[in-house]
């Protein structure tokens, strides 16, 4: 019983040994199988991967780009400069102004009546003293001539009374009442030819007449508008300027007036300066007078102008798109050496197109005019035409 104990023992440790040696065998048939299956259905997998360890391998001893291999530096940004140099600059005013006529009247009634006769011929030029209308004035005629028998009456009791007077006939009151009456009666016939006078309405000047609504027949009352009177050769253009300037104003000076309608620019001279200015807006008021010999200008009209104050040979002007405001004043950016500068600066007379530079550039300084939102301090700029 004993030796048959010992073999079943025997045969069970065969047997486990046995049965690991088959899970080891199915286990490296497996691992075959899969190696088979990868290298016979995805070989370019296997190939990447072995060039890839390859590349790293070359990476590792080169160095990649940037690296202490690599070229580095960066890619400079292409822009436009403005080289900086003197130019001529006026120190001018733009303002806006309006053209009056040089002499300009409503032509009214001063009496009432019905219009007898009318000479007006609408927009046509006419001569100073020249009739343009009457208004019938037959009462006041009567009236004068009645006043003028008076006074001849008057006037032969005077002489009467001074020969009485002189010989002590009369007391000296008798004739002072006399010669009241003569008096009184010459300064009546001088209101009555007064009144005689506006029946005939004349132009008080050369110009031209305006539009009219009147016709023979009208009748007119005290203060009635007939028709207007202006005289447009020479014109005036009255214009305003800041008080900080009003120092620098002189009678004389040119302006240049551009017609809004037309666009063109005619040239005309100050001649007379408000002596205050206005405490509201600050400025003062410039009046100038322009031949307007063609007509090219209508009172009324609205005008640009352009005032010279001063000329400076030397300034330094820059292009308005290079000058970059900022909270604590302005900037421009330089090209030096290759790279983006900025610099500070203050900036004077401007325009549309330039801005004047009265500190911070130099003549031969070079200014970014393009790009200027793409660069940064210290950036590398190639410069493009």
């Amino acid at each position: 019983m004993q030796q048959t104990q010992e073999q079943v023992e025997i045969v069970h440790e065969e047997e486990r040994k046995g049965g690991a040696w088959r899970w080891w065998l199915l286990a490296l048939i497996t691992v075959a199988a899969l190696a088979f299956i990868k290298i016979k259905f995805f070989p370019s997998q296997s190939a990447e991967a072995g060039k890839g360890g390859g590349k790293g391998a070359a990476a590792g001893g080169k160095g990649g780009p940037g690296g202490a291999g690599g070229k580095g530096g960066g890619q400079k940004l292409p822009v436009q400069v403005y080289v900086v140099k003197a130019t001529s600059l006026a120190d001018e005013v733009a303002a806006t102004g309006s053209i009056l006529a040089e002499e300009s009247v409503v032509i009214k009634s001063e009496i009432s009546g019905k219009i007898t006769s009318l000479n007006i011929r609408e927009g046509q030029p006419v001569s100073k003293g020249q009739l343009l209308f009457s208004i019938n004035a037959d009462e006041i005629q009567s009236s004068l001539r009645k006043q003028e028998y008076n006074i001849k009456l008057f006037r032969d009791q005077e002489k009467r009374q001074r020969i009485l007077l002189d010989k002590e006939y009369i007391s000296a009151q008798e004739y002072e009442q006399v010669n009241n009456q003569l008096l009184t009666a010459q300064a009546d016939l001088q209101t009555l030819r007064a009144s005689l006078a506006k029946a005939y309405v004349r132009a008080p000047f050369a110009g031209v007449l305006g539009l009219t609504t009147a016709t023979v027949g009208t009748y007119v009352s005290p203060g009635a508008e007939i028709t207007t009177l202006s005289k447009v050769k020479p014109v005036k253009i009255d214009f305003t300027v800041p008080s900080r300037f009003s120092s620098l104003v002189r009678t004389g000076d040119p302006i240049t007036i551009t017609d809004e309608a037309s666009n063109k620019k005619y040239e005309a001279k100050v001649y007379a300066l408000d002596p205050q200015i206005d405490p509201v807006s600050r400025t003062q008021t410039v009046r100038a007078r322009y031949a307007n010999t063609s007509n090219e200008l209508r009172p009324g009209a609205f005008v640009k102008v352009n005032l010279q104050l001063s000329q400076t040979a030397d300034a330094l002007q820059v292009p308005t798109e290079a000058v970059i405001p900022e909270a604590s004043g302005y900037s421009v950016y330089t090209v030096q050496k290759g790279k983006m500068v900025p610099k500070k600066v203050k900036i004077g007379v401007r325009s549309d197109r330039l801005i004047q530079i009265t500190d911070g550039l130099a003549v031969g300084d070079s200014i970014i005019r393009t790009g200027i939102l793409q660069v940064k301090p210290g950036d590398r700029v190639s410069i493009s035409n």
